[in-house]
């Protein structure tokens, strides 16, 4: 109910004026109510009159009902307008909190990102919907309350008859309330695992089709509708038969006033007229159960949405947070973003090359350069012990560390942890000494930049994914295209930078997209780079290229996942990962004298490496 006060508050005046418009679409009714009961009473000679007054009646009926159609025009234009802004509220505060809220999100999304969309989309109807209900029971209350109080000054008894079903609805939908609940809950989330299913298949159509694995694909997503299926219609069965049971009862009620009506209107107490206005009243008053009940079936689903939503958000958020207005930009422009990293506040000098110094975005922002980050004790662990263990780690300005290790060491979740995008089991990590208490909202642009293990690019154009809104000039992106060495294949797009990529950049090579993901992390300045081993798809060749201009006019301080050959050399300090935990430290030499795991990894790699040059 607090969602919905929020919802129905934070644009208070359109809600009000959306309110009002729509009242008299549920009022006017009663007007044509009166209007009929004169015109027969008219027609059956109760109250005699000539054609004239009939006509004009007859007029003001079809009047009545234009007025009433030309409300639900406008209010109709208007509410529309309300209620996707209150759906943007929503979607903005769960994504605000995604991708700003203390605490990495990856601990709280879906496992699959189109059951995440599913939610937004679904849910978030679902919130709305039962909040833009409560301007319907408003005015279907307000129709019923006049109506009644009418039709008791004519028959006080058929009136009763005619609140019973009401009252025999508002305790079905009540009883009814938690089933619908337990419906709806096990329909979301089997209609979401269906959209989250559907986006793997795009996603890895060119894996199936490898695989020859069609039939079996689509196998399964019609295992996943037919579940889907089975509880939606469990979900509609229990909504309709509530509507059902409504219209029955309303139903019974009209039958009784016509069975009442008849020995009333042959002893004269009862006019054509007014069993016109009953009848006509009765259609509308079905309105109020019907409105009661889908108040009743709605609330349980709202709740059971809420509590979706909110799941999304930071733990220490709650559904409060999810309907505060924050700042939607409904009215006006947005102001412009807040993170921009304007120069170096002093000229710095060229190097020998004659390419300025990599700038210094905490510089300019008056924070305090990276000294030293450091980490003690960081532990990670995963279901079924995997993980990382009681790792130290000390970066200092101006060197070149590299993680390495076998397959599931641990050197991703090592690196995701230090950022924050993964929860501490244990551990602290500080910055020029001083304890960061969230990794996740201090180690961001520009201070850090993380390019990740699996590139992500979208259908957009070059220049798009590697700004994805960060404020830069084409002179800043050049210079980080040509620090990620893509110079050469930019200026062979047909469109330079505003060259499409296509979903995922599958208009690139696998290489060219870890190049672009470099230079994503590149163009945001940042004092400290973290890449995670983003040259397994580069050449011998191309890879070391890459590191030498990183290293050598790049970030100052830079922490590189891998294992090849290039990157091993030149680190000023490698840290050996075995099993979650540091089986050595040191330079390339000392470990290969010292360290079996590294000697063994070097083995590998150097054979690896021999092969790639024989086309092996």
């Amino acid at each position: 109910m607090l969602v919905a006060t929020r919802l129905a508050t934070f644009d208070l005046r359109r809600y009000l004026v959306g309110a009002l418009l729509w009242m008299p679409v549920h009022v006017i009714p009663l007007a044509g109510g009166l209007v009929l009961q004169q015109l027969f009473d008219q027609l059956s000679g109760h109250h005699p009159a000539g054609l004239e007054l009939s006509l004009w009646l007859c007029a003001a009926f079809v009047g009545v009902e234009v007025a009433r159609g030309v409300m639900i025009i406008i209010a109709w234009t208007y509410g529309v307008y309300w209620w996707t802004a209150a759906a943007t509220l929503l979607r903005a505060n769960v994504l605000r909190s995604v991708l700003t809220a203390r605490g990495p999100a990856a601990a709280r999304l879906p496992h699959s990102s189109g059951e995440s969309v599913a939610r937004l989309r679904d849910d978030v109807a679902d919130v709305v919907d039962f909040t833009d209900e409560s301007v319907t029971l408003a005015g279907t209350t307000l129709f019923a309350t006049a109506a009644l109080a009418i039709m008791a000054s004519i028959d006080p008894v058929m009136t009763l008859v005619l609140v019973v079903p009401m009252i025999a609805v508002g305790v079905l939908s009540r009883t009814l309330r938690r089933p619908i609940g337990r419906l709806h809950r096990r329909a979301r989330e089997l209609g979401a695992a269906v959209t989250a299913y559907v986006g793997e298949l795009f996603g890895g159509v060119l894996a199936i089709k490898t695989a020859g694995a069609e039939e079996a694909a689509l196998e399964r997503l019609r295992r996943h509708n037919r579940r889907r299926r089975d509880a939606a219609v469990k979900d509609r069965l229990a909504t309709d038969l509530l509507d059902a049971a409504t219209g029955t009862t309303i139903e019974l009620s009209i039958g009784l006033v016509l069975l009442l009506a008849a020995p009333a209107m042959r002893g004269g107490e009862f006019t054509v007229g007014d069993l016109a206005l009953f009848t006509s009243y009765i259609g509308w008053l079905t309105a109020l159960p019907r409105t009661i009940g889908a108040v009743l079936y709605r609330l349980p689903q709202a709740a059971v949405s809420t509590e979706r939503l909110t799941r999304l958000m930071a733990p220490y958020e709650t559904a409060d947070d999810l309907s505060r207005n924050n700042g939607v930009w409904l009215h006006h422009d947005p102001p412009p973003p807040a993170s921009t990293p304007p120069p170096a506040s002093t000229p710095a000098p060229e190097s020998a090359s004659g390419v300025a110094p990599f700038p210094s975005a905490a510089r300019s922002e008056g924070v305090d350069r990276l000294e030293v980050l450091e980490a003690r004790g960081l532990t990670v662990r995963h279901d079924g012990g995997r993980g990382v263990h009681e790792v130290d780690l000390r970066l200092e300005r101006g060197s070149f560390t590299v993680i390495t290790g076998a397959v599931g060491s641990g050197k991703t979740t090592l690196v995701r942890a230090l950022l924050g995008l993964l929860p501490l089991d244990s551990g602290r990590i500080s910055w020029n000494g001083v304890p960061i208490d969230d990794p996740g909202t201090f180690l961001v642009p520009g201070l850090a930049a993380y390019a990740g293990q699996v590139p992500r690019l979208f259908s957009e154009t070059l220049r798009e994914n590697l700004l994805l809104g960060w404020p830069a000039t084409d002179e800043e992106i050049g210079r980080a295209l040509e620090l990620a060495a893509f110079e050469t294949d930019r200026a062979e797009l047909p469109d330079g930078l505003d060259t499409v990529v296509g979903p995922r950049g599958v208009r690139l090579s696998g290489g060219q997209v870890q190049r672009a993901t470099a230079a994503r992390a590149l163009v945001r300045t940042p004092e400290l780079l973290v890449v995670d081993d983003l040259s397994s798809a580069l050449d011998v060749e191309t890879e070391r290229l890459l590191w030498d201009r990183i290293a050598g006019r790049g970030p100052e301080t830079v922490l590189v996942v891998s294992h090849r050959q290039a990157a091993l050399e030149r680190a000023d300090q490698i840290i050996v990962l075995d099993c979650g935990r540091v089986a050595g430290r040191g330079r390339l030499g000392e470990l290969l004298e010292s360290c079996p795991e590294m000697r063994r990894l070097w083995s590998a790699e150097l054979i690896a490496e021999a092969e790639e040059h024989t086309g092996g």
